[in-house]
């Protein structure tokens, strides 16, 4: 969730704060890792996340952004499950790519794998909107703005196109989910859906804070796993601000 201020007085400064949390926007649970997180610069160029500042909620770190336009911020993770025999006993593994490979026996018996990959954006502009950080890797579920995600503004209508590994996804439904939940007592969900060709034009909401919100395969129960031998799980979501009329 990124905050807005000025550092020293010279140029813009963002404060970008990460949490496992209960309820929306509320830093109720656990801090958020940092280990991963990426800053795209409107040039384009991604480099680590600066240094900051862990605590039982949350996690912060502040962003100064010397160059006008649009920063990306995000995460991109793959996280792979397996489980195989030795002997009688079943062993298990979750971790990473690297260590899958590493950790893994590839002629394990009865070895059975999956995989989650998941990705978490926010936007911020400094001084003017840009789109250098907003192409995409073209790998894992993503979400491409047409509409650029600085510039939503309630009662006009925003378009978003939702691709894996780059190809469009038709049909595909996505959420919103405005702050304020806590306040309102009921989740008050936005259920959406892209056309044939992979995008949803969509009026916008009230101004506020939403949660955009999108899993491959959809209709998953929790838990279950996509058919196939090696099953892959997708997982997408942005915080993004809509103002007001």
């Amino acid at each position: 969730l990124p905050t807005l201020g000025t550092a020293d007085g010279k140029e813009p400064v963002v404060l970008i704060d990460g949490a496992v949390s209960e309820n929306l926007f509320d830093f109720d649970h656990m801090a958020m890792k940092l280990d991963g997180v990426m800053v795209t610069d409107p040039d384009g160029v991604s480099t680590p996340a600066p240094a900051g500042v862990t605590q039982k909620s949350r996690a912060s770190f502040e962003l100064k952004m010397p160059k006008p336009g649009t920063y990306k911020v995000s995460t991109s993770s793959l996280t792979m499950m397996a489980s195989w025999k030795e002997g009688s006993e079943t062993r298990r593994f979750r971790g990473t790519e690297e260590a899958f490979k590493k950790d893994v026996p590839a002629n394990a018996a009865e070895l059975q794998s999956s995989s989650q990959h998941a990705r978490i954006e926010t936007f911020v502009s400094a001084n003017k909107s840009s789109t250098g950080a907003l192409k995409p890797s073209g790998a894992g579920l993503e979400m491409v703005p047409v509409t650029h995600p600085n510039e939503l503004r309630a009662g006009e209508t925003a378009t978003w196109r939702f691709t894996l590994d780059g190809k469009p996804l038709a049909n595909f439904p996505f959420s919103l989910i405005p702050g304020g939940v806590r306040q309102r007592g009921v989740l008050g969900e936005i259920r959406l859906s892209t056309d044939a060709s992979g995008q949803a034009s969509v009026k916008l909401p009230d101004g506020g804070w939403y949660y955009m919100s999108a899993s491959y395969p959809a209709g998953l129960a929790k838990g279950a796993q996509p058919p196939g031998p090696n099953p892959r799980r997708y997982s997408y979501t942005a915080t993004l601000e809509i103002l007001p009329e």
